[in-house]
């Protein structure tokens, strides 16, 4: 039997656009899989020439869905350029919208872009897994999905003055106070989040033993876990210091402090991918590929820091006795609790009396020609690194975003699933739909502010060794 490709084109309900190719042998099976990121955006480059007050606002462009991840990273970079600490307020400030943005962004993930294959099945036909079916059938968790993504995304609203590309963000601080009407306001909403937050975490819980074939086989497999915690090894997301941890819990690295990471995190390039492919140095590539994001998070910290997410960050860790969680479909339980968590933080920090202080920005030039940023996105940690003249005008820009941290886990997953699900020669929707449902557990931010115009089609193409088609299967 000859040899053949599928090649799935585009990667459907993730951000951004993809394609996944499998290789397939002489017998049908599988020998690799890759998934490749078809988008260049050129931000690094672009930057240059430009005075480093503009970079909050340039950097946010990188994406829709989380642009306060890069303001957040930009800024932090600005302050170290100008060698500044914001007051506390400030900081309790970008702590609150970062969290309300990680909310925001996991509840899009799990209810938009993932619950149809956990509602329906990953078999179910492809116009049944969508949200608009969702609302069809499951109103009431439609809805759900809705409001906790407004949720967030109305505290964006409230502090940085609109819900996407917020400028209120600003090198030294804020640019303006929270009010008590604000605080009140936000509190308010709390309940009703809680209560849906808590919902999703039953609904996920008690259906996990339907898809135990997914869970052993989606990403599942010993790497290395990269995140921040804070000085008591606990869950951390503006700021804190890098712990690196094997698949056995064993510590590698701890309290790295972010502007060093260079010397623990190398970058790769692959050619049939606009993506870099970061790793552990001290392992080298492809050895030191680690991951990042929720179930990285939660892996590497020694404990949430709240009470209601505590609570489930224990039974989190009983999944695998206490060590590593190695499978990726728990990405998905690793988000609710850090949905949880969010909500809880945000409540306790617009509780503290700093948080309504008039003290939010700190004024400086320009003291240092060099500036790293690092906080946690909705997807993992992610890096702005600037270089700038005595003036302030950059001069080098780079950025490891946070999918670019899982880039190589991403494609060991998409290989073993491909391997444990398709049969060349009974190429099924629902295996090639595995093979996509498993980069949407890394929830992959590959090109937010691309979208594609009208209905998404996929054409999956099957070729011979000379990369001649002989079957076109034709996907919507």
């Amino acid at each position: 039997m000859e040899k053949k490709k599928i090649v799935i084109s585009p990667v459907t309900r993730i951000e951004g656009h993809a394609k996944i190719t499998i290789d397939l042998n002489e017998q049908g099976g599988v020998d690799d899989a890759r998934i490749h990121v078809t988008q260049y955006r050129g931000f690094e480059k672009m930057c240059e020439g430009r005075p480093y007050t503009e970079m909050p606002a340039l950097t946010a462009r990188t994406c829709g869905i989380c642009p306060v991840s890069h303001v957040i990273s930009s800024t932090k970079a600005c302050d170290n350029l100008l060698a500044v600490r914001p007051p506390k307020a400030a900081r309790n400030l970008r702590r609150i919208i970062n969290l309300a943005q990680i909310i925001q962004s996991h509840a899009l993930n799990f209810y938009h872009l993932s619950s149809p294959d956990f509602v329906y099945g990953f078999d179910a036909a492809p116009e049944d897994r969508n949200i608009f079916k969702l609302m069809q059938t499951n109103p009431d968790m439609a809805k759900d999905g809705i409001n906790l993504r407004a949720f967030g995304q109305k505290i964006i609203e409230e502090l940085g003055g609109k819900r996407i590309h917020p400028t209120w963000i600003v090198p030294g601080g804020v640019s303006h106070p929270i009010t008590t009407e604000q605080k009140e306001k936000i509190l308010a909403q709390i309940p009703q989040a809680m209560e849906i937050a808590q919902k999703t975490l039953k609904y996920f819980v008690s259906n996990l033993h339907r898809f135990q074939k997914e869970i052993d086989n989606f990403a599942s497999f010993p790497s290395l876990f990269m995140g921040l915690v804070n000085k008591k090894g606990n869950l951390e997301h503006y700021d804190g210091f890098l712990r690196f941890i094997d698949s056995e819990g064993n510590v590698l690295e701890d309290g790295v402090d972010p502007i060093f990471y260079k010397d623990y995190i190398g970058e790769a390039v692959e050619k049939d991918s606009y993506l870099k492919s970061p790793y552990y140095k001290p392992l080298g590539y492809e050895r030191g590929m680690y991951r990042v994001g929720p179930l990285a998070r939660l892996n590497v910290a020694n404990a949430c820091g709240t009470p209601m997410a505590d609570k489930e960050f224990e039974r989190f860790k009983n999944l695998n006795d206490g060590k590593p969680v190695l499978n990726s479909f728990y990405y998905h339980y690793a988000r609710i609790i850090e949905i949880i968590y969010g909500i809880e933080r945000i409540e306790e920090l617009l509780k503290e009396p700093e948080t309504l202080s008039d003290n939010i920005r700190s004024h400086a030039s320009i003291n240092r020609d060099k500036g790293v940023g690092c906080s946690e996105a909705p997807r993992g940690t992610l890096f702005h690194d600037y270089e700038v003249t005595n003036d302030g005008i950059i001069t080098g820009v780079n950025l490891i975003i946070a999918t670019g941290n899982n880039n190589l886990a991403m494609n060991a997953g998409v290989k073993q699933v491909a391997q444990a699900f398709v049969d060349g020669n009974n190429i099924t929707d629902g295996a090639l739909n595995r093979v996509e449902a498993v980069i949407r557990c890394f929830d992959p931010c590959l090109s937010c502010s691309t979208h594609a115009t009208g209905i998404v089609t996929s054409r999956i193409e099957v070729r011979d060794h000379n990369k001649q088609i002989v079957d076109v299967i034709h996907r919507s």
